[in-house]
């Protein structure tokens, strides 16, 4: 669930060597339909302002817009030689920053249900810590799943041997 995965990020976030530097983040959760179904600050008085929930709201912009990571379509336009302002991404409503993803269903391919984003001021960095905590979490939730069924679930190597790309 949204609370689950972005207490994931926290800890995984307050765990890493950005946060014992004294740097903040902010972390959200959010329906398409832009119900607020988790969020949350981490660090000192000050480390975090406005700005921060600022660009959040605007990476959940692009990738709404989108369907894909705000850091997937920031490299993307880069790579391309292309502005924001021609695929109609003006900012200050959308922002380019790493560390928004896209939450999709199986079974319900037409758009995202959901957006997790992360911002502590670094867009690859913010795009991993994102990517790692969601990864995680779906490992947790399958080896719950085999468990309850009575499956013995193979090793974590084989399983982290694949691929990530497809967080992408």
């Amino acid at each position: 669930d949204a609370y689950t995965l972005g207490q994931h990020i926290r800890k995984r976030f307050k765990g890493s060597q950005r946060s014992s530097k004294g740097k903040g983040i902010a972390i959200a959760v959010k329906s398409v339909a832009g119900h607020i179904l988790y969020a949350c600050t981490l660090g000192e008085c000050g480390d975090v302002n406005l700005e921060y929930w600022s660009s959040i709201e605007g990476m959940i912009a692009t990738v709404i817009k989108t369907g894909h990571s705000s850091y997937y379509v920031e490299r993307n336009l880069t790579l391309h030689g292309r502005s924001p302002d021609q695929y109609g991404l003006t900012y200050p409503e959308y922002r380019l920053n790493g560390g928004a993803f896209p939450i999709w269903l199986t079974n319900a391919t037409v758009a995202p249900i959901a957006v997790v984003a992360a911002y502590a001021e670094s867009s690859q960095e913010d795009h991993q810590l994102v990517v790692k905590s969601i990864r995680d979490y779906l490992l947790k939730v399958h080896e719950e799943a085999m468990a309850e069924q009575g499956v013995a679930s193979p090793g974590a190597s084989h399983r982290r041997a694949g691929s990530v790309a497809s967080l992408q």
